[in-house]
């Protein structure tokens, strides 16, 4: 395990949309450059990016055309090495984004692999024996290719399914996970890995991580095993390279296939989805940190504590304010509510990440036209908000040539503001990482304990270490029934009363004690 996960907190960028240096409407590498120092202040000493290879952009990057080249619109590959070296000039580690489970239909691996005639790609990828021969229960595409055959989607239409083999196999063009044109597949990912890490990359997030091998089994046991193979090379050559993957499932990607960490993706009904987006189940809003919602701290406790007790031996949980496939928090949550849930995630065991604007509490921009394969997701991928000159501070290009347009409410949030007003979100956020650094009993792997918990009621407490910490998001003010009075607070949203034997602690109050 790289000893900096410990204390390691991310910073996610969607790079066409974090800062604009060369005004062509575009976010690049230099730009995160220039706001590395920001990064580096508000506490994140590590950055995960969004792909960065060159693409056509069906699908936001996420359909590769070249696994080792950066897409010109963001620069170059000196200019990615040079954000490695700045970036650990400064402390700060960086993960690029790899999307082992296909590629764009332009990459020449595919390219080769359409044609008649056999040939060293002929089965990188996932074709049947005949264009009349489809695939069952999987998106395939036929008639587009010389050779005689359909080939297997991974997710859209541009991105053809790499060959990993199939785990149960009841038809002739299906491979075995240890055929060798799989294993092929599988060094080929390990090269282009290689090839970053030795330029300076610090690891990878995993795109889709768990999509490797087709019909698996439930535990996914031969796509782990192919992620197992890879942390052997990490181990060995590059031992202080991190892995995260998009799988949620910490059992099968800490234990079985020895990521680093695991998202704790926001899956309708899970944990995590009931602490802060529980509005789809029956037109209301019942989660945890909606004030007044009725939520229930026991249906995250249910899902996530044999999650963590399960894998806490083996890797991470990660939590994560928000992401480029989620909506933005402030869809459903107040600023007063977020500084609760955002205290939580950075109080909770594992490595969390924080998504680029949520410091300041940037708005999830409903009903903008799809970009880029984004659909409902694109109103989470708006430029990032600097200050109130032109474009918020985005970039200095003619409005028209936004990848995409900037909020265009008057009192839209911005660094600049955030920064003026002591008792902003940015405040919070930046107070709570600071205090995460500063006490080892909040970092990744101290101890985490359910002090007191029950079903729909208020307050939540629990302790990390030494720390105990009293979460009460509601609207009213809760009596904690224990003495505290021998606890003096470190960090406090809202307001407490602990001057008798029993505290009692405010509503919408969130108080860590030592």
């Amino acid at each position: 395990m790289p000893k900096w996960l410990k204390d390691a907190v991310f910073y996610e960028i969607y790079p066409q949309s974090f800062y604009d240096s060369n005004n062509d409407g575009i976010g690049d590498i230099n730009g995160i450059i220039e706001k590395l120092d920001y990064i580096k202040d508000l506490g994140c000493n590590a950055l995960w990016i969004n792909p960065i290879y060159d693409s056509p952009f069906m699908d936001a990057g996420y359909d590769v055309r070249d696994y080792k080249k950066v897409a010109p619109r963001y620069g170059t590959n000196d200019d990615l090495v040079n954000l490695f070296n700045k970036a650990h000039e400064k402390g700060i580690k960086v993960l690029l984004d790899l999307v082992p489970g296909h590629t764009s239909e332009e990459h020449e691996w595919f390219k080769k692999s359409c044609q008649a005639n056999k040939n060293e790609y002929s089965d990188r990828y996932v074709w049947t024996k005949s264009v009349w021969q489809g695939i069952a229960n999987h998106p395939y595409v036929a008639g587009n290719a010389p050779r005689d055959g359909v080939y297997m989607l991974n997710f859209f239409k541009c991105q053809p399914a790499l060959n990993y083999g199939f785990g149960t196999r009841d038809s002739d063009f299906q491979m075995a996970p240890d055929a060798p044109a799989c294993i092929s597949t599988r060094e080929a990912m390990k090269d282009i890995m290689r090839f970053w890490l030795d330029k300076g990359c610090d690891g990878f997030r995993v795109d889709m991580a768990d999509s490797l091998v087709k019909e698996d089994d439930e535990r996914k046991t031969n796509t782990a095993a192919i992620w197992a193979n890879v942390r052997e090379m990490l181990d060995k050559d590059y031992p202080e390279a991190a892995m995260v993957s998009e799988w949620c499932n910490p059992t099968s990607a800490l234990n079985l296939a020895k990521f680093h960490m695991d998202f704790y993706l926001d899956h309708h009904g899970n944990g995590y989805n009931t602490l802060v987006r529980d509005y789809e189940t029956d037109g209301g809003d019942h989660s945890f940190f909606k004030c007044g919602a009725g939520g229930d701290i026991m249906r995250f406790l249910n899902d996530y504590l044999p999650k963590y007790k399960n894998s806490k031996d083996y890797g991470y949980i990660s939590f994560f304010t928000c992401n480029h496939d989620t909506p933005r928090e402030t869809n459903s949550l107040s600023i007063n509510e977020l500084k609760i849930a955002y205290a939580f995630f950075f109080t909770m065991p594992g490595v969390p990440f924080l998504y680029y604007g949520d410091e300041i509490g940037m708005k999830y921009q409903a009903n903008l036209p799809t970009k880029e394969g984004g659909y409902q997701r694109t109103g989470t991928r708006t430029p990032m908000q600097w200050n109130k000159g032109k474009n918020l501070g985005f970039s200095q290009a003619d409005e028209s040539m936004l990848y995409l347009p900037v909020d265009s409410d008057a009192n839209a949030p911005t660094v600049e503001s955030a920064q003026a007003d002591k008792d902003s979100l940015y405040y919070t956020v930046k107070k709570i990482i600071a205090l995460r650094h500063n006490e080892e009993d909040l970092q990744a792997d101290a101890d985490f304990e359910v002090v007191y918990a029950k079903e729909k009621e208020f307050p939540f407490i629990y302790k990390r270490g030494n720390l105990t910490i009293v979460v009460n998001p509601s609207p009213n003010a809760k009596q904690v029934p224990f003495d505290m009075t021998k606890k003096k607070s470190i960090f406090e949203i809202g307001a407490y009363d602990n001057s008798e034997e029993k505290l009692m602690i405010g509503a919408q109050s969130f108080v860590i004690f030592k």
